[in-house]
């Protein structure tokens, strides 16, 4: 039986096991022990209770659970397309230009959501927003991806519309992410985090390494004829769509954790800008941030296009090299989990930041496909840690009171820089070659780790010591 056909029995049947328990008057439905979870959910568990010197009240560790399914199913949603967006402009005829406007238009629109979804946290139900714009309409942009290539034919005006609704989908998931951020950081208390987010990451991680191949084999069982391939894309939008949706129901069964004050809310002029006065390195971390980012997605859209295109890569390759790095990378989130405990944020992610500029190097030499494999064995697994660090460096470092503003000014950020970068990108693409803008995003990522080293890491620790 697979564990998706296991989990949803097990749901079923807690779920009969709670009505029965309600409708007899129990009162304590929210107790952890009597609750009838699959052993999918149970190592999860035991880490929640004896590690945490039991100081999680239940529904504490009720919202944990289904925060957990819920990155659990976004992840089977996100691994079912993700990958392949660039792949199905390219196969409508896009260049690589186009396929620079895809990713800079989406990012364009993610970076104009922030300051928006900022203020609508601060203004009511943040759960409320999350579950409108990132759970509700964001996804149903998937849906629409789907039936695309039934209300338009191939070419320039289907291309973009695919750029207009990818960018709809981007701007509707970002505009969450402010609120998103804010109950996470009230929700998983400080000394769980680098084991929590490990576990949750490594769910997530099983799920690419299992979805991402499947998607790559149902786009390539066209065998070359588009019109099935056609299909194949339409397909995987579609699972992408019903289980994110499954996510969305997820979330929705959280308790939003309480503000930590009720003045969180009420702002005047010039509070942020005092507040971040007051947080050491925040805008070092927002400054290296962009230059990290804009390396980063000067390059991102352009590895499995330059598969497709000077190597002539079946999407089924790409699914199964992927699947490669989504397997390092469970051993990342182990590893980089107990460490970011013990040694703490900072050291893990020096450590990851200064390797991961070796990656696209890497690319700037391969001669055949396989090799991608071993670039990505090792970026799987410092990817895994640098994203465990890296969020967690977000929620240090940004203050409290202010903390969906201050969100917001960093996203914004990345997000500009993200628009920028594809569109550079691109153009050096089609002008001079792939391996430039390969190498050029190993400098822009060094320089990105050293700006984080001398703004971020001097100033939070001035001895030196991390």
């Amino acid at each position: 039986m697979s564990i998706g056909k296991r989990l949803a029995q097990e749901l079923t049947g807690w779920r009969v096991h709670l009505s029965q328990r309600l409708s007899s008057g129990a009162t304590d439905h929210l107790r952890p022990q009597r609750w009838n979870w699959s052993a999918v959910i149970r190592p999860l568990d035991r880490r929640l209770t004896e590690q945490t010197d039991n100081d999680l009240v239940p529904a504490q560790i009720f919202s944990l659970r289904y925060f957990w399914l819920d990155g659990l199913f976004a992840s089977i949603s996100e691994n079912f397309y993700l990958s392949f967006v660039p792949l199905f402009a390219l196969a409508f005829g896009a260049s690589s230009g186009q396929v620079g406007w895809l990713t800079a238009v989406a990012n364009l629109a993610g970076a104009i959501a922030f300051l928006p979804g900022a203020r609508l946290a601060e203004r009511g139900p943040r759960k409320r927003v999350v579950l409108w714009s990132g759970g509700g309409v964001a996804r149903l942009m998937l849906l629409a991806m789907a039936l695309l290539p039934f209300f338009s034919d191939r070419g320039w005006l289907l291309i973009w519309l695919l750029i207009g609704l990818n960018g709809l989908r981007a701007f509707m998931g970002n505009l969450a992410n402010p609120a998103w951020t804010s109950i996470v950081a009230d929700l998983v208390p400080d000394h769980i985090r680098g084991r929590y987010f490990s576990s949750r990451n490594m769910a997530m991680g099983v799920a690419a390494l299992l979805v991402t191949p499947l998607a790559g084999r149902l786009i390539g069982l066209g065998n070359g004829r588009f019109d099935l391939a056609e299909l194949g894309y339409q397909s995987v939008f579609f699972f992408a769509f019903a289980f994110g949706m499954v996510s969305t129901a997820s979330y929705s069964r959280i308790q939003e954790p309480v503000r930590p004050s009720p003045a969180a809310t009420q702002h005047q002029p010039g509070d942020l800008r005092r507040t971040l006065r007051q947080s050491p390195g925040f805008i070092g971390l927002v400054a290296s941030a962009f230059i990290w980012n804009l390396a980063l997605q000067a390059a991102a859209p352009f590895f499995n296009v330059y598969l497709v295109n000077d190597f002539q890569a079946s999407t089924t390759t790409i699914g199964l090299l992927a699947s490669v790095s989504s397997l390092m990378a469970l051993f990342g989130q182990q590893v980089f989990g107990r460490l970011m405990d013990e040694k703490g944020t900072f050291w893990v992610m020096l450590v990851c930041g200064f390797t991961i500029p070796l990656l696209p190097l890497g690319w700037v030499f391969i001669t055949a496909p396989w090799q991608v494999g071993l670039i990505n064995t090792l970026g799987g697994f410092v990817w895994a840690g640098y994203n465990l660090a890296n969020f967690n460096m977000l929620l240090l470092l940004t203050p409290n009171q202010d903390r969906p503003r201050a969100v917001a000014l960093y996203q914004t950020a990345v997000f500009t820089s993200a628009f920028i970068g594809p569109l550079i990108g691109g153009y050096l693409a089609d002008a001079i070659s792939f391996q430039l803008i390969f190498g050029l995003s190993f400098v822009g990522r060094l320089l990105g780790m050293i700006v984080f080293y001398l703004f971020v890491v001097r100033r939070v620790f001035p001895t030196g010591r991390v």
